[in-house]
């Protein structure tokens, strides 16, 4: 319990003074590439047959990393059951170092303001053509015809969607099972970044790991949305308007999920987001500041801290007691 407990908060200060490794040491960069070299091999002429192979793709990557770090979970358990000495110290240290490392890898705080921060930084220039580039790699929608408020809607919208997907959604799987459930986590939702189109290159060969993410998040994002309401409290938003922007706004989007947090931070600002011809959240206007970009930022890490402190610790301190870990 201690040591798991103790894994997450090591997770996100690691995560917050220092961000993401570079992709050769990274555990998601990893999986990605094993995805890219895969994902050839299951395409077909057919679409059912590449359906097929889009669901051999998922499930033989989730099998294969959620096979490597259930064997790590029950390795640390083992270690730290020992009977030990002085050196039982030694073990509890190490293992909340290891394991809060690992863990980390699967959040993206730090990574992602940075990533925001050069949109903006481009946006404060006056390159537009600079700041939908780097909006590109963040968000799935045609970036080059955007003009400078809907770049930056887009941004903070990103900002909204990355709290469930690089934040709370591992926390919570992490706190059921551990580095197995963060890593399947993000195994599925880095599937569904890079095949989960609906286009003719990935309609079928995406199908199954799109669904698969919808899934893992449907209550990660309710209940995100649910915290980042009292993240806006704390950091002075306006937290009655993110409760009624959530509730009539949060199923509007295609995605039953991603709806929740971007309504909810779209509340929170007093702004509107707005992606053409999809949706439209909020009831302000798009007339945005630097002020809604830190608000936006803020917002993000205190729900990342209120997250662990209101649900990943509580829920691993409960499944302790009731005998689902046995690791100390």
């Amino acid at each position: 319990m201690l040591v798991l407990a103790l894994s997450v908060v090591f997770a996100l200060l690691l995560d917050l003074a220092l961000g993401d490794p570079k992709n050769k040491y990274h555990p998601t960069a990893w999986i990605g590439m094993l995805i890219g070299k895969i994902t050839p091999l299951a395409k077909s002429n057919s679409g059912g047959f590449e359906k097929l192979g889009g669901i051999f793709v998922v499930v033989s990557i989730t099998a294969l990393v959620g096979s490597v770090f259930y064997f790590v979970d029950h390795a640390f358990a083992y270690l730290n059951n020992l009977d030990l000495g002085i050196e039982k110290i030694l073990v509890l240290a190490s293992s909340v170092f290891v394991i809060g490392l690992l863990l980390k890898t699967n959040i993206a705080i730090k990574g992602m303001q940075r990533h925001a921060s050069k949109i903006m930084d481009a946006i404060s220039r006056d390159d537009l053509d600079a700041a939908r580039t780097n909006l590109s790699m963040i968000v799935k929608r045609s970036t080059k015809n955007l003009d400078r408020q809907h770049v930056i809607s887009a941004t903070l919208e990103s900002i909204s969607e990355n709290i469930v997907d690089g934040i709370t959604g591992p926390l919570f799987y992490f706190a059921f099972f551990g580095l197995a459930g963060a890593f399947v986590y993000r195994t599925v939702n880095t599937a569904d970044s890079m095949i989960g189109y609906k286009n003719d290159l990935f309609r079928n060969l995406g199908w199954f790991g799109a669904n698969c993410d919808k899934v893992l998040n449907f209550v990660p994002s309710r209940l995100t949305s649910m915290i980042m309401i009292i993240a806006g409290m704390i950091v002075g938003c306006n937290w009655r308007q993110s409760v009624a922007v959530m509730k009539r706004d949060g199923p509007k989007t295609e995605s039953p999920n991603a709806g929740y947090p971007m309504a909810t931070m779209a509340g929170a600002l007093g702004v509107r987001f707005e992606k053409l011809d999809h949706y439209v959240l909020g009831d302000g206007n798009t007339e945005f500041t630097e002020k809604h970009f830190k608000t936006a930022i803020s917002m993000m890490k205190v729900t990342a801290i209120l997250f662990a402190a209101i649900f990943t610790i509580p829920v691993i301190v409960a499944l302790s007691y009731l005998g689902w870990w046995n690791i100390a």
